[in-house]
């Protein structure tokens, strides 16, 4: 099937590693301290890889390969998880409640923000690992607080220098408004800041 993939220039790649450590689906590994596609089924085409190139070594092309398959991926993370491992904290900041946050702090600048819906960290296994590394997280669920969360959204990135948004959401429907809120929030603030929305499903797995 002809489908969106990702293209990884071997001559600009510097082998840093930020793509490998960037795609949940292990799709990119480091071979010969080259980044490198490991299988096309691995890939889902998101591009959580691109933002975290300094070099600019990756991008979309359209060509011939094999669907997504998302349980050939979580069979594999299963086969390279070890067992009983204790999951350190990636927790940088304090407080993490979008009511509770700051609109201005020094750990936002140049950050790369988690906003994510209180659910998600208890669903998705590897929340800590493959979602809150290396972000500054903030969680929130409009349908808990009753509140619209835009504003103080708006505040926080008009305020930062905030290099690219993650948003992990839940597939209920009362997850749609903290979406929306940090869409208006982009749109409000001014500013180009690259926004992805990863969906977990209530059985703990990432909608393909």
């Amino acid at each position: 099937m002809i489908r969106k993939m990702i293209e990884i220039d071997k001559e600009k790649c510097n082998g840093c590693g930020a793509c490998a450590s960037a795609c949940h689906e292990g799709a990119i590994g480091m071979v010969d301290g080259k980044a490198t596609l490991l299988r096309d089924d691995f890939c889902d085409g998101l591009g959580d890889c691109l933002p975290e190139c300094p070099t600019n070594a990756i991008r979309f092309v359209e060509r011939e390969a094999a669907a997504y398959d998302h349980h050939a991926v979580l069979a594999n993370k299963a086969k390279l998880a070890p067992n009983d491992v204790v999951v350190d904290s990636q927790l940088t900041n304090w407080p993490v409640q979008l009511k509770l946050a700051p609109t201005s702090a020094p750990y936002y600048e140049d950050g790369r923000l988690l906003i994510a819906a209180d659910c998600t960290a208890f669903t998705y296994g590897n929340f800590h690992n493959e979602f809150m590394k290396g972000r500054v997280t903030l969680i929130g669920c409009p349908k808990l607080d009753m509140v619209d969360y835009t504003e103080k959204l708006t505040q926080i990135l008009a305020h930062n220098n905030i290099r690219n948004i993650q948003m992990v959401r839940m597939i209920v429907p009362c997850c749609g408004g903290l979406e929306r809120a940090v869409k208006q929030a982009i749109a409000n603030s001014g500013k180009d800041i690259p926004f992805h929305v990863t969906t977990i499903m209530t059985d703990g797995s990432i909608k393909a």
